[in-house]
């Protein structure tokens, strides 16, 4: 007769999603802080600006006065609250579980280097030249990506406005996830009243996101098969 007896050992705590919350609530309550003239300059100081990569020399400037930290630095600032809010509520949902996987580390690495490339691509598919690109929305589409890529089979709760009553259902993720990755792609397209949001980013984080999370996952079934013998 065999018995499953259940682990006793605790699940790793899952700081890095807390953190990254934190800290993006934390820089945008020091930003609005500042009087408006001193916000922009924030914005300006700290933010990825829309042009001035396109040569390769411009690559080496960039390298030697630090201004290429500029595409992480430009991932903690925030336009508004909505703009905040929006990025915090989806990084909560996906950013948790995906923890419970990859792990810390392996989360703060795909949040700065998914937005790094998200708004690398907005740099060079935003139209209007000298923008000031800011905001988390690359890096939680890069960890939406992944959570597709780790939980494929994952169901999640949406609510239904039905005249005066909100239904609430479960449907797939990857239906969602597909609709919304979908919606990304057509606004990339629809002319200038979309023209403020760098929907390339979006679409360049998400895809960043689901590679990574398809590789990460290919290696932890690995290490497992390694650490089982077989």
């Amino acid at each position: 007769m065999f018995v499953s007896i259940p682990s006793r050992k605790k699940s790793a705590l899952r700081w890095a999603t807390p953190l990254l919350f934190a800290a993006l609530w934390l820089a945008f309550l020091w930003s609005i802080s500042r009087p408006d003239d001193a916000r922009r300059s924030l914005w300006m100081d700290w933010g990825a600006l829309s042009t001035g990569l396109t040569h390769p020399q411009d690559w080496w400037a960039t390298l030697q006065d630090g201004s290429v930290l500029r595409l992480f630095t430009a991932l903690f600032l925030h336009a508004d609250w909505s703009h905040l809010l929006g990025n915090l509520v989806f990084l909560l949902i996906f950013g948790l579980p995906a923890e419970r996987v990859l792990g810390p580390w392996r989360l703060i690495l795909l949040f700065l280097v998914g937005g790094a490339i998200s708004n690398l691509t907005a740099i060079y598919t935003m139209g209007s030249p000298d923008q000031i690109i800011i905001g988390a929305s690359g890096a939680v589409s890069a960890l939406i990506g992944a959570y597709l890529a780790l939980f494929p089979g994952a169901r999640l709760g949406v609510v239904i406005p039905l005249g005066l009553f909100l239904e609430f259902v479960r449907a797939p993720a990857y239906l969602l996830i597909g609709v919304w990755a979908a919606l990304q792609v057509v606004f990339a397209y629809i002319g200038p009243t979309f023209g403020m949001v760098a929907w390339w980013a979006h679409i360049a984080g998400f895809a960043f996101g689901l590679a990574y999370g398809v590789y990460v996952r290919a290696a932890i079934a690995r290490r497992l098969r390694k650490r089982h013998g077989f």
